[in-house]
């Protein structure tokens, strides 16, 4: 049996964990299926000869990748039938993540978003390349194409991506200042305050996943917005407690009715106001936030 101590197979595989997790969550957005991939990851690492590996990062990255790449296309097929909008898994990062602009960014909510607008190969591409500055050769190793071919959907993936991706400007003092403001009106229900942080244009994606109530479509404007959170918050009976945390690199909400956990509400501040929001319901989703979040209180 091996000791887990000093067995290098399980010595490197701990060293390369994070990394790992980090890369099957950017491709599939699920924290659960990111787990898998990498139990998975674990399985056939530990039936590996490392004596014919010469690099241990590189040869777990492509077994992480193949394993992903293949649940990316299982799932793929599953969410055209998804009840309503789809939105990523909502994980829980620490403040020092959002102080990493690139790292926050790369599991942002929004970007996640624009990478399910990607084949599943053009997403796997683009993570290893743009995210983690793998090479083309190992990225072509790992998807099982041509190094040039690589090079030609990392260019049409970093377009696409470009193109689509939103950009929010705010300074952190701004961020805090929106988080709050936004966060007050919620608790108390106040329409006016609600409409006073909303920016005109801002939309609302809320995921209930077909267990929970949330809009079957995107919520435009600040009016409607507004109108569908106070609405929302308004048929409950319950109360309703606003926890400020910090969930994919950027500000968020924890949202519990009589103290359990309903709903995460992730933000994305441009100015002074709040340009996007994404609210996610589905309770499948927030099995890994809910234990997070118990944890820390």
């Amino acid at each position: 049996m091996r000791d887990p101590v000093t067995d290098p197979a399980t010595a490197a595989f701990v060293a390369h964990r994070n990394l790992l997790f980090t890369v099957a969550y950017e491709m599939l957005g699920s924290a659960a299926d990111a787990e898998d991939i990498v139990q998975e990851t674990w399985l056939r690492w530990a039936e590996v000869d490392l004596g014919q590996v010469l690099d241990q990062r590189a040869y777990l990255v492509r077994i992480t990748t193949r394993q992903a790449l293949n649940r990316l296309r299982t799932l793929s097929r599953r969410r055209e039938s998804y009840v309503g909008p789809w939105l990523p898994e909502p994980l829980l990062t620490t403040p020092d993540v959002a102080l990493d602009v690139e790292l926050a960014e790369s599991v942002s909510t929004a970007l996640l978003l624009v990478l399910e607008t990607l084949s599943p190969t053009e997403r796997v591409v683009f993570v290893l390349r743009e995210v983690f500055d793998i090479g083309h050769d190992e990225i072509a190793e790992a998807v099982g194409k041509t190094p040039a071919a690589v090079r030609q959907i990392a260019h049409r993936a970093r377009e696409h991506v470009q193109a689509r991706r939103p950009r929010a400007v705010a300074s952190p003092s701004q961020t805090r200042a929106a988080l709050e403001s936004f966060r007050q009106a919620l608790e108390t229900g106040n329409p006016q305050g609600l409409l006073e942080v909303l920016a005109p244009d801002v939309v609302l994606l809320s995921d209930g996943g077909g267990f929970k109530q949330a809009a079957l479509r995107p919520v435009i404007g600040f009016e409607n917005v507004s109108r569908f959170i106070v609405g929302g918050i308004g048929k409950s009976t319950a109360v309703l407690t606003v926890e400020p945390i910090v969930a994919n690199g950027n500000p968020a909400l924890a949202l519990h009715l009589d103290g359990e956990l309903d709903g995460v509400m992730s933000l994305r501040v441009d100015g002074d106001r709040v340009v996007g929001l994404y609210y996610m319901r589905n309770p499948e989703k927030l099995s890994g936030m809910r234990h997070a979040t118990t944890l820390r209180r």
